[in-house]
C-alpha cells in the first residue's frame, strides 16, 4: 500500500526506495530480534541463579535463591504454537525480578519446578 502511494506521488525510483526502506527496516529488526534472543542466558549456582541478556546494554541478574517468592511459567498463544514459553522468578524487590524467555515448555516446567525446590529449600534454613 505505501509503496503504491509513494508510486503514484513521486514515480519508480521513489517506490523502489520506499520498498528497499521497508526491506532494510525488516532485516535490521529479525537481526536485533537473534542478537537479543542470542544473548538470553541462565546459570543455576548452588546458592542463585544468573540470568543475563541485552544486546545493547547488557544486563546481569543475580536471583538468591532464598529470596524468591514465586516462580510460574507463562506462555501467550504464539508461544504455546512454538513450544516454548517464559519462565518468571518474582522477588520482594522488583527491580531483581528475572525472566527466562523462549524455554521449551517441558524444560520451563523442569527450571520451575527445581526453582522452587531450591528457593523453599532455602527458604527453610535447610
Amino acid at each position: 500500500m505505501g509503496a503504491f502511494i509513494v508510486w503514484r506521488n513521486g514515480g519508480m525510483v521513489a517506490a523502489v526506495m520506499w520498498i528497499v526502506a521497508v526491506l532494510l527496516g525488516a532485516a535490521l529488526t529479525w537481526l536485533v530480534a537473534e542478537l537479543d534472543r542470542r544473548a538470553f542466558g541462565y546459570v543455576e549456582r548452588a546458592d542463585d541463579l544468573i540470568v543475563t541478556h541485552g544486546v545493547f546494554v547488557k544486563r546481569l541478574i543475580v536471583v538468591p535463591y532464598g529470596r524468591m517468592q514465586f516462580v510460574d511459567v507463562t506462555a501467550g498463544l504464539l508461544e504455546r504454537w512454538m513450544g516454548i514459553a517464559t519462565v518468571r522468578m518474582h522477588t520482594a524487590a522488583a527491580a531483581t525480578d528475572a525472566t527466562i524467555p523462549g524455554l521449551p515448555s517441558a524444560e520451563a516446567a523442569l527450571l520451575r519446578d527445581r526453582l522452587a525446590q531450591k528457593g523453599e529449600e532455602r527458604s527453610m534454613g535447610l
